[in-house]
């Protein structure tokens, strides 16, 4: 008889056997095949693949001097497998001046992968950055006392001046996220944080280099592998040329000591940006070497927000310079021509409304209402506009046409300028105003965004680059700070016209009334002898006293400049801001200041408004 028995235990032996045999062929497969520790471990053996980092562009202004260059520094790496517990940690310990804790916490840093995504103990690893040159020569003596422990050599960054801090930005070590997001870098590496360092970090950064060392059976540097034939060099990163004005952006810093605001100059022709301050500022110095972590912690609990770049960041009523962007409008849209009068009886009464203003001759037509500011010119403008049923078939088409033209001036979204972080600003449409009234609304009820207040938010760049688009009489080209990258042409975004929806004959007029403002009316304090500038003064309305604002340009003809200027807490427009642009432009195009004007210089230097020095 057959023994079922014994034939199923054969079975279960042999499918035993066989899942045994296969589960050690599929270790082997993946230890062999998929996983490549055995081949770090041997390579580490024999080879140390040494990177060399290749030198950061360097940046220069608009005439050539030095902004940003390279100074020798040294990392301390670490390669954990030679490290493998064999240190004199004591002895290592004070060789550096750290503690023990210090070490043991940093080594455990390095061995977290939530922390160190890059880690592998075959890899150096960066231990301590940027070491003295005192520190440099002391450990180096005793280097060889230190198994997996090296030195190695790189650059920091190093500033001129200490000016232009949000613009040049600065340079730190690299987050997991950065490594996450490009595999060029390593723990330890160096990348831009903020500024042209960030955006332009590609450009600068150049290409690393390796160099591939031999050992011997002890772990002893032999020498370069078959004479240097598999290494590489490191490529320099690209320089770069500013369209900045160091001596005017030092200026414009200068001036706006003690305030809180903004100055953005730029030159229409090319939407070069001449000079971009925003207060208060800090050293670009105080963000390099070790001590840049405390530094970076205090400027961030600094009430009064010094990293904050206000120029692209900072949203503002643009108050009455935005009545220059109205006027174009109307203009274009045929809502009024330049003959077209208004009364104005100490501001705009219409149906129980009243919005106050000024007083000046009245009724009042389009050159005047720019020059004297009329808040009600402008106010029933806009409510004309909304109200036209011949032109537009209800208030939200009318709506949306005027949202139309401000877009096309460059409100509302980001400009793109070259650096990051840029805000976009508010202009509402007909949407906006539906949700927010339930579709109860008319021109009466939002005519307060005619006169730059209300729901209207602007960057001090927009602004400026409405002062530019003026200028040029209907086109603008996209502010950058970057005039030139050494081996590359600039992306076409920065070169190409951009026109807006307003008609050119409109522009003269809006020229004509900014002209006049300043040769009689409220720009009085910066009209000249020798050039022709225009302007239009702002005072936006806020909880506490009124902000001062100034926007123009000069020369009138062939302008060079454009500008903005944005004092938070200056009173009127004419108070601050008329004075500060006057100077500016003034130090563009004559290349100095007069006597006069530098007695004026510090005196408006030396004008605080609640807000003490700034970081220097």
């Amino acid at each position: 008889m057959k023994d079922y028995e014994l034939d199923k235990r054969q079975y279960v032996i042999a499918g035993v056997t066989i899942a045994i045999v296969t589960i050690y062929i599929i270790r082997l497969f993946v230890l062999q095949i998929m996983s490549d520790d055995y081949k770090k471990n041997a390579d580490s053996n024999a080879f140390q693949k040494k990177i060399e980092f290749p030198s950061r562009g360097i940046v220069t202004d608009r005439t050539g001097k030095l902004l940003v260059y390279n100074q020798p520094s040294y990392d301390l790496m670490v390669i954990m497998n030679e490290e493998s517990g064999r240190l004199d940690t004591l002895e290592f310990c004070q060789t550096l001046h750290i503690t023990k804790d210090f070490f043991i916490k940093r080594m455990n840093e390095i061995k977290d992968r939530e922390k160190n995504p890059g880690y592998s103990r075959y890899t150096q690893q960066l231990f301590m950055g940027q070491l003295s040159d005192r520190e440099f020569s002391v450990f180096q003596e005793k280097m060889f006392r230190f198994p997996g422990f090296y030195i190695q050599k790189r650059s920091i960054r190093q500033y001129t001046f200490p000016y232009a801090a949000h613009i040049l930005g600065d340079v730190a070590e690299t987050s997991a996220e950065d490594i996450e997001n490009d595999k060029y870098y390593q723990p330890g590496d160096y990348i831009g944080k903020m500024g042209i360092e960030r955006k332009y970090e590609k450009e600068l950064r150049g290409t690393k280099g390796v160099q591939i060392l031999l050992r011997d059976a002890h772990g002893r540097i032999q020498g370069s592998y078959q004479h240097g034939k598999f290494d590489t060099r490191p490529i320099p990163g690209k320089d770069l040329t500013l369209s900045i004005d160091i001596r005017l952006q030092a200026l414009g810093e200068r001036l706006m000591e003690g305030k809180l605001g903004s100055i953005v100059a730029i030159e229409p022709e090319t939407g070069e940006v001449l000079c971009m301050v925003s207060s208060p500022t800090y050293d670009p110095r105080m963000m390099i070497g070790r001590q840049r972590g405390k530094n970076h912690i205090a400027l961030s609990r600094n009430p009064y927000k010094p990293l904050i770049n206000r120029s692209i960041m900072g949203l503002y009523p643009p108050g009455s310079t935005f009545k220059t962007s109205q006027a174009l409008t109307y203009l274009s849209e045929g809502i009024i021509t330049p003959a077209s009068m208004f009364p104005c009886s100490h501001g705009f009464h219409f149906r129980g409304l009243h919005i106050g203003c000024h007083g000046h001759a009245s009724p009042i037509n389009l050159v005047p209402a720019i020059a004297t500011s009329c808040n009600a010119y402008f106010c029933f403008g806009l409510y004309y506009m909304l109200a036209n049923r011949k032109k537009y078939p209800n208030v939200q088409t009318a709506m949306n046409t005027w949202r139309d033209y401000m877009v096309s001036m460059g409100f509302g979204y980001p400009l793109g300028i070259d650096l990051p972080g840029e805000k976009r600003g508010l202009i509402p449409n007909a949407e906006y105003y539906d949700k927010a009234y339930k579709k109860r609304w008319n021109g009466l009820t939002i005519v307060s965004i005619s006169i730059g207040q209300g729901e209207v938010n602007l960057t001090p760049l927009q602004i400026a680059n409405l002062g530019a688009t003026i200028a040029n009489r209907g086109y603008y080209i996209v502010p950058h700070v970057v005039k030139n990258i050494k081996g590359q042409k600039l992306d076409t975004v920065y070169t190409k016209r951009r026109y807006t929806k307003a008609a050119r004959w409109a522009y003269e007029k809006v020229v004509e009334g900014m002209r006049r403002a300043v040769t009689n009316g409220t720009c009085k304090s910066a009209d000249r002898p020798d050039y022709a500038v225009c302007g239009k003064t702002g005072t936006a309305e806020n909880k506490g006293r009124d902000h001062s604002v100034f926007m123009g340009f000069a020369p009138m003809e062939n302008p060079k400049i454009a500008i903005a200027v944005y004092v938070e807490n200056g009173g009127f427009g004419a108070d601050m801001a008329v004075p500060i642009g006057s100077l500016i432009m003034e130090q563009y195009i004559h290349g100095k200041l007069s006597e006069g004007s530098k007695a004026r210089a510090n005196a408006m230097q030396k004008r605080h408004i609640g807000y003490g020095k700034q970081n220097r």
